[in-house]
């Protein structure tokens, strides 16, 4: 099928909630993909954050084939081995004692809302509601995790929201303690915002929230939908700070792109979490489950964490070389392999002068760059996509 009557197809049948680009992809091998018309592309968007091995990964794509002869859905009613192999080796890797499988990022983090208000409710009575959010938060699009989502655009097309949402400034603890009360049910924050800007989080905040969700009652959420299993060079993006939370949300990587959510929590949680309190039909199915296997055992290797930070120091050198070269970049930042580059005017031209010369990226806000690669990425391919970035500031940001 050519790629004219892919796009008047979609056109016609599909509910059109993104813009897309017009070329149709047909394969991926590696770090690259290729179009209908055979035309080569450098992925720094990976599915935005997903693909952590890239594409036709061999033993991702065994694990997949070969359970899926086996067998694809029986439901959770039932037991399968991949689920409960993947169960432990997360909860192995992490401060969690359980983990809860779903599908996707906005249901790990509707899971981590309903957690949170029931063990509220157990502990505290039916009054303890609130959630404190950050500014330049993305939880999600779902009902609660939309409340929790704090840009007009997203939400005022969907109002009133789940009630009891509170939203603080970024990294500025004060402001969050303005906020804190006895009604305070928990307190969300990603270590590393990602579509906020890619946005680092400072160790004081991360463990000054810490301090006062244990001073007030409250549990502390860690939402690592993007930030997560080895984006930033270890395996959980809160490692650095020395602090654990009491539930995290993750998603976007676990399952080598097949659709998975998982949200970890602790014994304390897990234990007024009962039957019939939540449950997904799909989640955690014997085929994505397996994938999993294999994603989560490679990624959280310290040889693959090492190549992580490796190829993320030399990706933050070239961009700070660019920033000295380029007076419209003001500001670069990140870790690992995630990272954003600040303008001063909105970079829709660099990322279509980019994808001219065959790279992928995206933006992360209008005026950011936003550079979320395969974790396989090799040297060859960041100073490539280096070399591309500075040619393209060089035609778009004259």
């Amino acid at each position: 099928m050519d790629a004219k009557q892919i796009r008047e197809w979609d056109d016609k049948y599909v509910l059109h909630t993104y813009a897309r680009a017009p070329f149709v992809f047909d394969r991926g091998q590696g770090t690259r993909l290729t179009d209908t018309e055979g035309k080569v592309y450098l992925d720094f968007v990976s599915g935005i954050a997903v693909n952590a091995l890239g594409y036709g990964d061999e033993e991702v794509c065994s694990a997949i084939a070969e359970q899926a002869h086996k067998v694809i859905h029986t439901s959770n009613l039932y037991l399968t081995a991949p689920q409960s192999q993947l169960a432990k080796l997360l909860v192995d890797h992490s401060f969690a004692d359980k983990v809860f499988f779903c599908n996707s990022g906005a249901e790990a983090v509707e899971a981590a809302i309903k957690f949170s208000r029931k063990y509220a409710q157990v502990h505290s009575g039916p009054d303890r509601i609130e959630f404190i959010a950050m500014s330049g938060a993305f939880h999600g699009r779902t009902m609660g995790a939309l409340a929790l989502t704090p840009r007009d655009h997203y939400q005022d097309p969907f109002v009133p929201l789940m009630p009891g949402a509170r939203i603080a400034a970024f990294n500025d603890l004060d402001s969050v303690k303005a906020l804190a009360s006895d009604k305070t049910c928990a307190i969300i924050v990603e270590p590393v915002q990602g579509e906020g800007g890619v946005n680092p989080a400072d160790p004081a905040f991360i463990q000054g929230l810490r301090a006062l969700c244990d001073e007030i009652g409250a549990l502390l959420i860690f939402d690592e939908v993007q930030c997560g299993l080895g984006r930033t060079g270890t395996l959980w993006a809160h490692e650095p700070y020395g602090v654990a939370p009491d539930l995290m949300t993750v998603a976007k990587p676990v399952a080598g792109g097949l659709p998975m959510g998982v949200t970890f929590l602790t014994d304390e949680v897990a234990a007024v979490i009962g039957p019939g309190d939540h449950a997904s039909t799909f989640a955690g199915g014997a085929v994505v489950a397996a994938a999993g296997v294999k994603v989560v055992g490679r990624i959280a290797d310290p040889e693959f964490l090492a190549h992580v930070r490796a190829m993320g120091a030399r990706l933050e050198a070239g961009l700070l070389k660019l920033q000295a070269r380029h007076n419209s970049i003001t500001e670069v930042r990140g870790r690992g392999l995630i990272w954003g580059v600040q303008c001063d005017r909105p970079v829709k031209p660099v990322l279509d002068a980019a994808l001219g010369q065959g790279l992928l990226l995206i933006n992360a806000g209008p005026n950011v760059v936003r550079l979320i690669p395969p974790l396989v990425v090799d040297e060859a391919d960041v100073d490539m996509a280096l070399a591309v970035l500075d040619q393209a500031f060089a035609e778009a940001m004259q």
